[in-house]
This record gives structure tokens, C-alpha cells and sequence, in this order.
């Protein structure tokens, strides 16, 4: 009889999980396949879709270098150090993780709009309706994912191998270089790879912070919105599928790198 169970149970739980891969493989194939393929290729020639590439990627790259500069340190002092508030700081680090991206991009709006928007402008860095906003936007939405990823990666590190390295006389900083990010390099690199993909395919934010605007602040994500607008399906699937296959890539590259799946 409890064999029984066991076996009713487990079952469930494969036909829960085989009903849940066939919808999503369902759900992929009708994007790959619902366009014709002339009209792909028309549409990767056109300049628009090129602007938009070229765009995003460099934006994003910008962003997740400055993610990287902020994420290993902040990951590194909530896996390393315990201090007053350190639950209210790592939940104040995940919120644009739970935010809705529009009330992130208001947010940053606000901030770089009615509060620092004068002093950026007479500086030259302005940055609302820019390609400065997009890189924001980017690094912001990314930036906790960086974080959350970093501590994991650190906190899968022993600290007696720092301990033993400082009793050698390591200063601080070649601990660090020398012992704690060769063995956290997994985890950073798939951190990374997390932190792009969810930067590639930013939408809200950058919307309420650098605009919409074609052949300007026009990102994949931006471009299929404003076709789907005009009612441009092949331009919209066209870039859809684009972003669908560069984040399977990238996926994999973070399973790859960390050796599981995404803990998140």
C-alpha cells in the first residue's frame, strides 16, 4: 500500500513536470516557426533592427561592467560580514528584483529627473530620454541578480581557505585576488551571464526613464514594442526570436559556469 502511494505520488509529479516542458516547448516552437523565414532574414537586414542590436548590446555591456564593480563587493560583504540591519539591506538590494519595472523606472525618474536632473544637465551627464537613462535602467534592474548571484558564489567558499591564507601573510586584497575569486570564479561568471541576459532583455525601466524612441533609445525590447504597435508582426517576431535564442545561449553559459541550476 505505501508502495503504492509513493508511486501515485511520484507520478504526479512527472506528469506535472512533462505537462509543464511540452507547454513550454510548445509555447517556443509556435515563435520560432509562426514567421516565414524570407521575411526573418529581410527584416535582420533592416537598419532599424541593426540600430537596435548594436544598441542594446553595447548598452547593456556598459551596465554590466558597472553591476560587476558594485555586485562583488556588496555580494561579498553580505556573504562575509554580519552587521546591524543586514536583513533590511539584503532586502533593500532585492527590490528591484520584486519591483514591477515600471515603478523601478518612475523611481529612477524621479531621482534623475526632479531631484538630481538639474545638477546632471549642467554637468553634461544628463541622463533622462538618453542613452545614458538606457544604461541606468539596465544596471539597475541587473544589478541585484549580480548581487544575489556573488553572495551565493561566496558563500560556498570555506573561510578557514582565506584564514590559512592570511596566516601566510596574504594582505587582505591578495586573499581576495589570490584565493577567494578563483574559487568564486564560477559563480561570478554565471552571476554575470544572469545579470546580461536580464539587462538584454529590459523593458519597463527603460521605458519610464529613457523613452521610447526610435533610432535613439531603441533597444531589442523597445523595437518590438513599437512595431507590434504599428502592427509590424514579422519586424516584432523577427526580433523576439533573436532575443529567445541569445537567451537560451546565455542560460546555458550560467549553468554551465555554476554547475546548477538558477537559485534565484
Amino acid at each position: 500500500m505505501t508502495g503504492t502511494r509513493v508511486d501515485f505520488f511520484r507520478g504526479m509529479f512527472w506528469l506535472i513536470f512533462v505537462l509543464f516542458t511540452v507547454f513550454m516547448i510548445i509555447l517556443i516552437s509556435g515563435l520560432l516557426f509562426y514567421g516565414e523565414w524570407a521575411a526573418f532574414l529581410s527584416v535582420i537586414r533592416n537598419p532599424e533592427f541593426r540600430f537596435a542590436v548594436v544598441f542594446t548590446l553595447w548598452t547593456s555591456l556598459i551596465a554590466i561592467a558597472l553591476a560587476a564593480v558594485v555586485a562583488i563587493p556588496s555580494g561579498f560583504i553580505l556573504s562575509r560580514y554580519n552587521f546591524p540591519g543586514k536583513v533590511l539591506v539584503d532586502t533593500l538590494l532585492d527590490m528591484p528584483i520584486v519591483l514591477p519595472p515600471l515603478v523601478s523606472g518612475l523611481a529612477l525618474l524621479i531621482l534623475f529627473g526632479p531631484i538630481l536632473g538639474n545638477a546632471l544637465v549642467s554637468l553634461g551627464l544628463d541622463v533622462v530620454f538618453s542613452a545614458r537613462g538606457v544604461v541606468v535602467a539596465q544596471w539597475f534592474i541587473a544589478t541585484p541578480f549580480a548581487v544575489k548571484t556573488f553572495k551565493q558564489a561566496f558563500d560556498a567558499i570555506d573561510p578557514r581557505l582565506e584564514n590559512v591564507a592570511r596566516t601566510l601573510g596574504y594582505s587582505p586584497a591578495e586573499v581576495f585576488l589570490r584565493v577567494t575569486m578563483p574559487l568564486a570564479r564560477g559563480g561570478i561568471l554565471g552571476g554575470l551571464t544572469m545579470a546580461w541576459s536580464r539587462a538584454l532583455g529590459e523593458f519597463g525601466a527603460t521605458a519610464m526613464l529613457a523613452g521610447i524612441t526610435r533610432m535613439k533609445t531603441e533597444t531589442l525590447s523597445v523595437a518590438i514594442f513599437l512595431n507590434m504597435t504599428i502592427g509590424d508582426m514579422e519586424f516584432a517576431i523577427a526580433t523576439a526570436v533573436i532575443m529567445l535564442l541569445v537567451a537560451l545561449v546565455l542560460m546555458s553559459f550560467f549553468k554551465v559556469f555554476t554547475g546548477t541550476g538558477v537559485r534565484l
